[in-house]
């Protein structure tokens, strides 16, 4: 294989020219044309994902427009009883938080358990 010497500075593949000024000129012009390209790409993806949220947001509000008047209504009628509070049953409970054990050779209930 041919191998790239180490020893001459700035060697390219051998046979090969460095490239002149003009060859430097036109890699920095198409450098900065596909730069300028990405960068307006990246412009009008924004715009698209912008004027899409813009729809989406539109489109989800005109369809909960019931919802919100329906919850307007029933926040109303609670305030007019004078409890400020919508009618409803609450429910009641209880938290009951469980030792845990490490399960050994015998038993693995906790003591007074294992009778239930």
């Amino acid at each position: 294989m041919n191998e790239i010497p180490n020893d001459i500075p700035n060697a390219s593949r051998p046979g090969h020219a460095q490239p002149g000024l003009l060859g430097k000129i036109l890699a920095f012009a198409g450098l900065a044309a596909l730069a300028t390209l990405g960068f307006m790409f990246s412009l009008v993806v924004v715009a698209v994902a912008a004027v899409a949220a813009v729809f989406l947001g539109t489109y989800l509000w005109w369809k909960t427009r019931a919802v919100r008047k329906m919850m307007r209504e029933q926040r109303a009628a609670g305030i007019r009883r004078g409890d400020g509070q919508p009618e409803g049953e609450v429910i009641e409970g209880e938290a009951v938080i469980v030792r845990e054990y490490t399960a050994r050779l015998g038993r693995v209930l906790p003591p007074g358990d294992a009778e239930k």
